[in-house]
């Protein structure tokens, strides 16, 4: 996760400060549309960071897997990768 460690950081925090807007948002009963709006912002965010660990991932613990030449432990981790890929799909 180093390489994009500060990114996803920064998206973390800009998604959590803006769940806790949401959160002001609909206690203060404001208009939904607005809600909605920020809340695909936070939805887009977060995508975003789960393409930024699986990116980095691959580049890092794949990576050493494959190297190692261990293909017991790399078909595990291709199933794990394509068990968060068919996750995201569904979502």
């Amino acid at each position: 996760m180093k390489k994009n460690q500060d990114k996803i950081l920064i998206s973390l925090k800009k998604a959590r400060t803006s769940l806790n807007k949401i959160i002001e948002m609909i206690e203060s009963n404001h208009y939904c549309i607005k809600v909605i709006q920020q809340n695909l912002a936070v939805v887009g965010l977060l995508k975003s960071v789960n393409l930024q660990l699986l990116e980095d991932h691959l580049g890092c613990c794949f990576f050493d897997a494959a190297k190692a030449n261990d293909e017991k432990k790399l078909n595990e981790m291709i199933q794990e990768v394509l068990t968060i890929v068919k996750t995201a799909q569904n979502k």
